[in-house]
């Protein structure tokens, strides 16, 4: 039994990071992902709000899926999910209010994010907690990483800084945090509007389907390998 926990999370994990991640596999969460990422800050307050949403969400559709039926099963899905967004959104407004003034209409919609519905009818309704709860951590770590590498990139290419603003989310301590990477830098507003996105957010797909492409000719030629190598033992001998 131990044995199948950890293939079990080893898999899961490797879905929610890589393999099925919803941002660059799935392209789930595109408007919050394009809309929001200009920024570390940004990127990360969303990414730890979207995470929080999608765990809880996870855990109570599983921990409710026998007892409710399957006609009312998307509303009470979608519920669950605006009563945690809420939740998230009443404790952003009172400890990180600068952010939460940032971020916008962008909280509440997270009620509308197609990961966080697709993850509890796909997955959650189907599983029992603690795999839900997996499901949705790795799933909400996927989507937050790319959100902080998105953001980092379109920060540092558009202002040439990095962690600029950090005391909105962690207090006035913080504040040190800002990089000054390229000094007397003038902005490339294209990286920090919407069009720089979407560019960057195609180079993050083009750079996984590569790095898939090769594992996946590596994978082949070790398998190859071994089957080449006795034949040639073989004509030897």
């Amino acid at each position: 039994m131990a044995t199948d926990s950890r293939v079990d999370f080893r898999e899961r994990s490797l879905q929610g990071l890589w393999k099925n991640n919803p941002a660059l596999v799935q392209l789930l969460g595109l408007c919050p992902l394009l809309g929001v990422s200009s920024s570390v800050v940004n990127a990360l307050g969303l990414g730890l709000a979207t995470l929080v949403v999608l765990v809880c969400s996870n855990l109570l559709v599983s921990l409710f899926r026998r007892t409710v039926p399957d006609a009312i099963r998307l509303p009470v899905f979608v519920m669950i999910i605006a009563s945690m967004t809420t939740c998230v959104e009443l404790v952003m407004q009172a400890w990180a209010y600068e952010l939460y003034k940032v971020l916008g209409i962008f909280i509440p919609l997270i009620v509308t994010n197609c990961i966080i519905l697709g993850r509890a009818d796909a997955f959650a309704s189907r599983n029992a907690p603690l795999p839900a709860i997996l499901d949705g951590v790795m799933m909400g770590l996927g989507f937050a990483a790319v959100l902080i590498i998105l953001g980092g990139l379109r920060e540092l290419i558009g202002q040439g800084t990095l962690f600029a603003n950090m005391d909105f989310l962690f207090g006035p301590t913080a504040a040190s945090w800002e990089l000054t990477v390229i000094p007397d830098y003038k902005m490339f507003l294209f990286a920090i509007l919407p069009p720089g996105a979407f560019v960057f957010m195609g180079l993050l797909i083009a750079i996984k389907n590569i790095t898939d492409a090769r594992l996946e000719k590596a994978r082949k030629a070790s398998q190859d390998t071994p089957a080449t190598g006795s034949k040639r033992v073989r004509v030897t001998g």
